[in-house]
């Protein structure tokens, strides 16, 4: 016998499981198939487990520094063991309010991997291949999310060569550590394993870090990862590497030399591809492309009833935007009138200490698409928020269009930016102009003060002519890195 739902869904990821509350919301019986865990690699091995050791490190920081602020405490020491304890405890939580939510929206949860039969009969196996069941939908979205990609030198064993999951799971605290790759896993994990004590070496074959940013954040984040005693190497390739009983050594070849590294693990973080394995897509011939799944502006395969949302298909690799592909999806499935996701205004975040906020065009694209800009920016170092939180090496960019004002972009790198972007997000998708901007009321002291001050820095000469804003203009700082 073949059950039959409406939709049907294969993974519970933040795509996935969002997909299906709204499809039940809209009163349509749910299935979601899940091979392992559910909420799928960012709440098990990404987003949010390595947002738990940062927040560790982060408060390791401050008692290193609580002098600065007049307390006075007893030295304080990492307990790797309980930090990552304290990492997985938070992915299990989150794990069963999943579960519960799926549960109390009356979705139907089978653990196995789904094999698409044809473009409406899926067949759930387990690992080891033993058929479960048979499911029918005239609606089946694919959200099986990705997998890292690793360097054919490197094979991942995750013992010492690692990659994103392997690194949650490391049983002690590595005196030395090479990352090969300076995206936001890379990023990420330099800054947790520095703050703890780990002596942490970055490889980047770009020409500088966080190449996706802004070309003022990529510099400005160099410049504070090496005061921090990260030692970076751009421009640079694995070329081999020795693995001796305790340690390896890996030769690095650069634009200039070659060089030595000796290190204790290795963290591979060179980007995440599609899950695309045992999934049975050449059998019903959906359409690959680049190793992503080729889909239209409403996420439909190439397959009737087949669709296809988050990293299986060519979007950003974020879980807020397989949220939104997968709300969308579920809603055209259903025949709400939707508007199609503005994939130029979602932000993006890296969770560092300064954080790194970003949203829109970089001045360097801008440019390079035909606008004429003006730019704004407004360092914290000038900012009584930024003082009171003894955190100033940062700023805000702000890109307008110069002769209608379009708020082009938006580029932050400081304390809690990631908070604060979204007021930039929202702008953008009202078409909010920079004298609306202007004229909004923002707290004191605030770090979203310096949202204002950096579009008034853009537009000064402006608003002192037009509204008298007058002594507003942000000092230039002096502060360096």
């Amino acid at each position: 016998m073949i059950n039959k739902y409406d939709l049907i869904i294969i993974g519970s990821g933040p795509g996935g499981y969002i997909a299906a509350v709204r499809g039940s919301q809209l009163g349509m019986k749910v299935l979601v198939i899940e091979k392992e865990y559910l909420g799928g690699t960012c709440l098990n091995w990404g987003c949010i487990p390595i947002k738990s050791l940062l927040k560790s490190a982060t408060v390791f920081n401050y008692i290193k520094n609580c002098s600065n602020y007049g307390v006075f405490v007893n030295k304080g020491r990492v307990d790797f063991k309980k930090v990552i304890k304290r990492s997985r405890n938070i992915v299990n939580n989150l794990r069963l309010d999943i579960k519960l939510l799926l549960k109390n929206n009356n979705i139907k949860i089978i653990y196995g991997f789904g094999l698409i039969k044809s473009n409406n009969i899926i067949e759930v196996v387990s690992s080891v291949g033993q058929k479960i069941n048979t499911y029918y939908s005239n609606h089946i979205i694919i959200a099986t999310g990705g997998i890292s990609l690793n360097l054919d030198i490197l094979p991942i064993n995750n013992i010492d060569i690692l990659d994103y999951k392997g690194a949650m799971l490391v049983k002690n605290q590595p005196k030395s550590i090479l990352i090969i790759g300076a995206g936001v896993i890379g990023i990420e994990f330099a800054y947790f394993y520095n703050s703890i004590g780990t002596e942490v070496v970055i490889v980047e074959r770009m020409d500088r870090v966080a190449i996706f940013e802004d070309k003022d954040i990529s510099i400005q984040l160099k410049k504070i990862f090496i005061k921090l005693g990260i030692k970076i190497l751009l421009s640079s390739q694995i070329v081999n590497t020795i693995k001796h009983k305790k340690n390896f050594q890996v030769n690095i070849k650069n634009l200039y030399s070659n060089i030595f590294i000796n290190c204790d693990i290795i963290l591979s973080s060179i980007g995440v591809g599609a899950n695309l394995k045992n999934l049975g897509l050449k059998n019903i011939g959906i359409k690959v492309q680049n190793k992503k799944i080729l889909v239209d502006k409403f996420y439909r395969t190439n397959i009737k009833g087949i669709y296809c949302i988050g990293d299986m298909i060519n979007s950003p690799s974020l879980a807020h935007i397989a949220s939104a592909e997968g709300i969308i999806c579920v809603e055209k499935i259903f025949g709400i009138n939707i508007s199609l996701l503005n994939y130029n205004n979602i932000p993006s975040c890296i969770y560092c200490q300064p954080e790194i906020a970003s949203v829109g065009y970089t001045e360097e694209l801008s440019k390079k698409l035909g606008y004429k800009i003006r730019v704004g920016k407004f360092y914290f170092s000038s900012l009584g928020k930024s003082r009171i939180n003894d955190s100033l090496y940062g700023f805000i960019k702000i890109i307008f269009e110069d002769k209608y004002g379009e708020l082009l972009g938006a580029h932050m790198i400081g304390d809690n930016v990631t908070e604060i972007v979204s007021e930039v997000v929202l702008a953008r998708k009202l078409e909010t102009t920079a004298y609306e901007i202007i004229n909004t009321v923002h707290p004191h002291p605030s770090i979203s003060e310096g949202i204002f001050k950096a579009v008034y820095n853009a537009y000064s000469k402006d608003f002192v002519k037009k509204v008298g804003l007058r002594g507003l203009e942000p000092r230039t700082s002096t502060l360096s890195v």
